[in-house]
């Protein structure tokens, strides 16, 4: 069973077009619209995991620079 927004069914068929062309288009724009919110809920999720992986690159560099600083510092005053 396909959706159907009817408030565009009603302005098409309203501004004169054929029944069927009408709910064909209708049906097509809630094609459109649920595939975006697919696409939306994904995309949510993927940059939920990329955002955790930068979390750990930023921790990571962090850990580094520290380990450099102590380096240097330990070679020009020890």
């Amino acid at each position: 069973m396909t959706t159907m927004i009817t408030e565009v069914y009603d302005a098409l068929k309203s501004a004169g077009a054929d029944e069927d062309k009408a709910r064909a288009a209708a049906q097509a724009i809630a094609s459109y619209q649920r595939d975006a919110t697919e696409l939306r809920t994904e995309m949510r999720t993927e940059f939920a995991d990329v955002r955790g992986e930068l979390k750990l690159l930023k921790w990571m560099l962090g850990l580094v620079l520290a380990g450099i600083a102590s380096l240097i510092v330990k070679a020009f005053f020890a």
